[in-house]
């Protein structure tokens, strides 16, 4: 008996050394937490780091609608630094808690060091710290800094980082000229040789100074609003241009990320009068060789109701139906060929026809990859069919405008 409790005993104590213990735990009173980092280049050439900390303290009650205290529910602390490493590091004397990157969920990069330098070097030591996220979505502070995106507060999202991510998966959802794109997502385009990254931008209205005051939040009519703006392209890592409208949308059905839309279709005679309100689309893109060139060939599915009528038509007629369905489809084909010569006079393919061609074509691929953005895809012809269904034609078959 004395023998199998010493056993017990043994056996207890060898375990205890197994525990991890506490020694990797975090207090919030340590930590400065970031919802947001965005970056810029100052006249000298150096990186500054604009860094969106949250005030737990201040955030805590008004999350849910409750009190909480009056206080701004985030602090924005700048720093420079030669490389992104250390300006990170530069900024600790300004704080007296550790930076703590485990709930950065935005990254903003201002749009004239976007333009000046390939983004791979300002995600590459992002990627590698394994406390930062790699979920984090990527937008361009389109014609404004970086800085100025960060600082502004937002009255319905308590935290700015917030309102930024869910206005652009919101958009996303319903408008289709702006796309999410994570982190990881722009690291696995860049270096992929047969596409390029397209992201969106953001931009910024009114004045960036009565943005960063509690005033901001209190009013009505904001001095200062974020909202999405246009779809940046790149090309070997830096921007290019920037696209917007029907184009934008073009190129997201090619992408084939539109989630849902409303396209304007001219009918008797009238333009936009009516609305198909898109539901679900599906496009796939093949590419193949074609007398020594290559050709790439575009289909289209689209599905959606009809959402509004201004001019007087029979929607019980079949025959009406489909030539409606006719009609949406030459829209989406005109979007998809706008998108497609905007790119080529980029010469940069967002769209990855040449990971199309890669895949099916491998040995002329491997022919074509060094001169394939500025030789071949300038030169690429396609083919797009497009077919649209309408599913739903609304609660009322005609408008309210009759003929009599």
């Amino acid at each position: 008996m004395k023998n199998k409790r010493l056993l017990f005993l043994l056996v207890f104590l060898s375990n205890t050394l197994l525990l991890s213990g506490c020694w990797s735990k975090k207090e919030l009173t340590d930590l400065a937490i970031v919802a947001a980092i965005g970056i810029d280049k100052n006249e000298e050439g150096r990186y500054v780091g604009t860094l969106q900390i949250i005030n737990p303290g201040n955030v805590a009650g008004g999350m849910q609608g409750g009190g909480g205290s009056q206080g701004p529910p985030v602090s924005v602390i700048t720093g420079t630094g030669d490389s992104i490493v250390e300006l990170s590091r530069r900024t600790s004397r300004k704080l007296s808690r550790r930076l703590y990157y485990a709930h950065t969920n935005l990254v903003v990069i201002g749009e004239d060091l976007a333009k000046e330098e390939s983004i791979s070097n300002i995600l590459d030591p992002l990627e590698r710290d394994a406390e930062f996220r790699s979920t984090a979505i990527i937008v361009i502070a389109q014609g404004t800094k970086a800085s100025d995106i960060v600082k502004v507060l937002t009255a319905i999202d308590k935290i700015p980082a917030n309102k930024i991510i869910k206005t652009l998966k919101f958009t996303e959802r319903t408008w289709g000229e702006n796309i999410s794109v994570s982190m990881q997502d722009a690291i696995k385009t860049l270096v992929s040789p047969g596409k390029e990254l397209v992201v969106s931008g953001f931009r910024m209205s009114g004045d960036v100074d009565k943005g960063k005051s509690m005033e901001n939040t209190h009013q009505t009519e904001p001095s200062s609003l974020l909202y999405a703006g246009s779809l940046a392209i790149f090309k070997n890592g830096k921007l290019t241009d920037w696209i917007d409208g029907e184009t934008a949308r073009g190129s997201v059905f090619l992408l084939d990320k539109l989630n849902a839309s409303a396209i304007g279709v001219k009918w008797e005679g009238k333009d936009e009068a009516i609305s198909y309100e898109l539901i679900r689309q599906k496009t796939k893109v093949m590419a193949k060789m074609e007398k020594g060139k290559p050709r790439v060939s575009i289909e289209v599915q689209a599905e959606g109701n009809i959402g509004e009528s201004r001019v007087y038509t029979d929607l019980n007629n079949p025959d009406v139906l489909l030539k409606i369905e006719n009609e949406i489809e030459k829209e989406i084909k005109k979007e998809i060929l706008m998108a497609v010569k905007q790119a080529q006079n980029n010469k940069s393919d967002i769209f990855g026809f040449g990971e199309a061609l890669h895949r099916t074509n491998p040995k002329e691929w491997k022919k074509m990859v060094s001169k394939w953005n500025d030789v071949y895809f300038p030169e690429v012809k396609t083919d797009i069919v497009v077919d649209a269904f309408i599913r739903r034609t609304g609660l009322r078959n005609n408008p309210h405008q009759v003929n009599k």
